[in-house]
């Protein structure tokens, strides 16, 4: 087992996780499954700065994470959002804090200050994952969403790095750190998870 920088070959994998909760939930507000051309052009988008990670048994990708931009405007540049998926099969294992552990370390050693992640109101596991993880509610808006029949909010939850000084420069993009694999090791050896 293990997490990795995820690769172009991962993205079939990635798609099928991520097609039930499309499909199947309102944990996700897309109403289609991306086709795997949609699903390319985003992870090429998302990884030229945030990172994108697997985690992989045997072969097997069972889940991913990945950071992105939660809003456009340069003095939001220091702000990053947080997705993770896993295979239904691979729940409760763990999978999901191992990926958010080395997927919000690599963030903050970046330079981002605050780390988001939007949550539906039709899941409320997450939300509950996400507190253990020493995320805090910041907003809630109600009734925002309609999927399936029935309207849905979203919860804005939000973790904030330690440091207190004001940052001079933008976040060094995710390459400069996922790249180089001894860098990478010594990421997971400190969150003993090599």
């Amino acid at each position: 087992m293990s997490v990795r920088p995820a690769r172009l070959e991962d993205l079939p994998a990635m798609l099928a996780i991520y097609g039930p909760y499309v499909e199947n939930t309102a944990y996700s507000f897309e109403y289609t499954v991306p086709t795997l051309e949609a699903f390319t052009a985003r992870f090429q988008a998302y990884t030229a700065q945030f990172p994108w990670l697997v985690w992989e048994e045997n072969g097997t990708v069972l889940g991913y994470a990945y950071g992105s931009a939660p809003f456009e405007r340069a003095a939001y540049r220091w702000c990053a959002e947080v997705s993770v998926y896993v295979a239904p099969q691979a729940h409760r294992k763990g999978i999901g804090k191992a990926l958010y552990r080395v997927l919000e370390e690599l963030l903050f050693l970046q330079g981002y200050q605050v780390i988001y992640s939007l949550i539906t109101s039709a899941n409320p596991g997450s939300i509950a994952f996400h507190q253990r993880m020493g995320y805090k509610t910041v907003t809630q808006m109600p009734d925002c969403g309609i999927k399936f029949g029935k309207r849905w909010g979203i919860i804005y939850m939000e973790k904030r790095s330690n440091s207190v000084e004001l940052p001079t420069e933008f976040p060094r993009p995710a390459s400069q750190f996922v790249q180089d694999e001894r860098f990478f090791s010594s990421i997971l050896g400190r969150l003993s998870l090599s």
